[in-house]
């Protein structure tokens, strides 16, 4: 059997401080051997510069870097000049997104949706970059109906997606029937299930309850359980996720995502687990 593919993501961070810790960071989850590490993008392009910074460094330590885009609020003149930026450094690969507009800001931009912005990417480039897209097993929390989401999804695969991440999610079942309904529907690009490690169930509970993702009723009552105690919390939620990828990898996932939140310990604990790296 196939090795499955691993892959991390990082947020760009804000200070020096910050820089070397994910340094750091990156140093630790490199022994894992992931095939990329990719990196945010801020609402708007809030993040444009630091994104770009951290995608460099990485590139520069000899990994794949993959760049989040996300096109809400901004121009093609804008993103064709992002992608000549990254190709003159070498990426390529791409995260494209839809994404959100900053607060207050009320101009949606010349794309709406993410398939726009692959289309784009593809009539501008050719194949020179590997395009992942975003998919949702839980349905967007913006979606009108479970078909309307099934369909933007195929718009993005038709659109030219080489690959597409998950939202992170805690029931194995809404992936499993998530790729079992765009198979039905001719999609054929690999699925990467998002996993999220719980080092903190409070603001994994505010996370979740601001991106649609669900916590199942039987998680958050064991967690809630534990009151403040930080290590059983850790310990349970280690196992809760190693299960989870366990689950995955059995059933046929192509490989694991993490949402590392510049956080070495438990990503690499869970693939420890797993064998995995």
């Amino acid at each position: 059997m196939q090795k499955p593919e691993l892959s991390i993501e990082f947020f760009p961070p804000q200070t020096p401080e910050g820089v070397d810790k994910l340094a750091a960071t990156r140093a630790k989850l490199a022994r894992l051997k992931p095939s990329f590490f990719s990196v945010t993008y801020g609402a708007g392009g809030s993040t444009r510069e630091r994104t770009f910074a951290t995608v460099k460094e990485i590139a520069a330590d000899g990994f794949e870097a993959a760049p989040h885009l996300s096109c809400i609020g901004s121009t093609r003149a804008g993103i064709r000049e992002i992608l000549d930026d990254y190709a003159a450094a070498g990426i390529r690969r791409i995260v494209a997104l839809r994404g959100d507009l900053p607060s207050g800001v009320g101009d949606p931009g010349e794309f709406r949706f993410a398939n726009e912005l692959v289309e784009f990417i593809r009539a501008e480039t050719g194949d020179r970059f590997r395009i992942e897209v975003a998919a949702y097993p839980e349905w967007h929390p913006q979606a009108k109906s479970p078909k309307d989401d099934l369909a933007a999804f195929k718009r993005k695969a038709d659109a030219g997606a080489d690959s597409a991440i998950t939202q992170y999610f805690y029931n194995p079942d809404a992936y499993l029937h998530f790729v079992d309904e765009v198979r039905a529907l001719g999609v054929d690009i690999p699925i990467v299930p998002g996993i999220m490690p719980i080092a903190s169930f409070s603001k994994l509970a505010r996370f979740s309850d601001a991106c649609g993702a669900e916590i199942p009723r039987w998680m958050r009552r064991k967690f809630e359980a534990y009151g403040d105690d930080a290590e059983s919390i850790r310990a349970f939620g280690l196992d809760v996720v190693t299960s989870l990828c366990e689950r995955l990898l059995a059933a046929g996932a192509p490989g694991l995502h993490f949402y590392s939140m510049n956080q070495a310990g438990l990503t690499t604990s869970i693939c420890e687990r797993l064998k995995l790296g």
